[in-house]
């Protein structure tokens, strides 16, 4: 019913063999489940929302051509709450009460379709640090998941499949240094967007991004203050993608993970 899946280490094929890959009948889909609650939230009842998530699940396996699946949560805060020093992380964000229906909905996920979380990690890591292009396809409406993780993703959000190559998503996470993130409070360099952040890595080589980058901050904030601010956001803005990854950040020893067999899904639902 269940496989044990490491966190992969293997050498990323080529675009065409991968789509090639994803048609095949062992794919395994790991699903980021927060925005799935955030969806479903605003539904009149909690069975009407409990049918919605259903739904979405049922309908992104199908898209995905997947014969197995592994959900994830977020839960309480992550490792990215210490590292901000400059501003709160996510703290731009404004929470109001959540519908009484919320805790009800993560529940239903945990005991009915078995997504997990990890202490001091996202669901964003999570489902980046398990994808092997070879076996598994991400799931999650997210950018910056779909476009930090080569090479081919599902946005449920949209219904449609995200193809990023190994230049594209390293050219996405130093765009994320240069200009921050405004969603989740993160400064980056002043007056650094999309544009100027777009015409300055343009013609670069991923190996000279890294590089480019500090030097970008060090100009703007002087070397120690610029070294600082530069590893900050590094850190704020990189979705963890290895169990080393996890092991630096947060001192845990990620579990393997268990992945589920779609076919244990009811039949008379499934159709």
């Amino acid at each position: 019913m269940y496989e044990v899946l490491s966190p992969p280490h293997e050498t990323f094929p080529d675009m065409f063999n991968l789509i090639k890959i994803k048609k095949m009948k062992d794919t395994i889909a790991l699903i980021d489940g927060d925005s799935l609650i955030y969806y479903e939230m605003g539904k009149p009842t909690l069975e009407e929302a409990l049918q919605g998530i259903d739904t979405r699940i049922r309908h992104m396996l199908e898209q995905c051509n997947a014969s197995k699946y592994a959900g994830f949560l977020t839960a309480g805060r992550c490792f990215r709450y210490t590292v901000a020093k400059s501003k709160p992380y996510k703290g731009n964000r404004k929470y109001g009460n959540k519908p009484i229906i919320f805790p009800a909905l993560k529940e239903y996920l945990r005991q009915e379709w078995n997504f997990i979380s990890v202490p001091e990690l996202e669901a964003d890591d999570l489902v980046s640090i398990y994808h092997n292009p070879m076996k598994t396809i991400i799931c999650s409406p997210d950018k910056d998941v779909l476009y930090q993780n080569k090479i081919c993703n599902y946005n449920y959000g949209k219904a449609e499949m995200v193809t990023v190559d190994e230049t594209e998503s390293l050219r996405f996470l130093w765009k994320q240094t240069l200009m921050g993130d405004s969603t989740d409070g993160i400064p980056g360099i002043p007056k650094v967007g999309p544009k100027t952040a777009d015409t300055w890595l343009k013609n670069l080589l991923p190996h000279e991004m890294p590089a480019f980058v500090l030097e970008k901050y060090i100009e703007k904030f002087g070397t120690s203050e610029g070294i600082h601010k530069f590893a900050e956001t590094f850190k704020l803005v990189y979705i963890l993608k290895t169990k080393e990854d996890v092991l630096r950040e947060t001192g845990i020893e990620l579990p393997e993970l268990v992945t589920y067999d779609v076919k244990s899904l009811n039949e008379n639902e499934w159709l």
